[in-house]
């Protein structure tokens, strides 16, 4: 069974505008495009499956991501 990731990203919706730059980054595809309160949003949907390699959190042109470390 794999680790766990060192750091999941955390998204903030006030500042995410749903253009989808973080899920087109994501490597293991673990982020989605949602709708919630009538607003497109990105999602973690996969926790599990996230590497942490931080690339959503590097190539959001909106700083609407940033990683923050899980307790092992």
């Amino acid at each position: 069974m794999p680790s766990p990731p060192a750091a999941l990203p955390v998204i903030n919706p006030a500042r995410c505008t749903g253009c989808g730059w973080c899920v087109a980054a994501c490597p293991p595809h673990v982020l989605s495009l949602q709708v919630q309160q009538w607003r497109k949003t990105s999602v973690l949907d996969d926790p599990a499956g996230c590497t942490g390699c931080a690339r959503c959190a590097v190539r959001c042109p909106f700083g609407a991501i940033r990683m923050r470390r899980e307790a092992l």
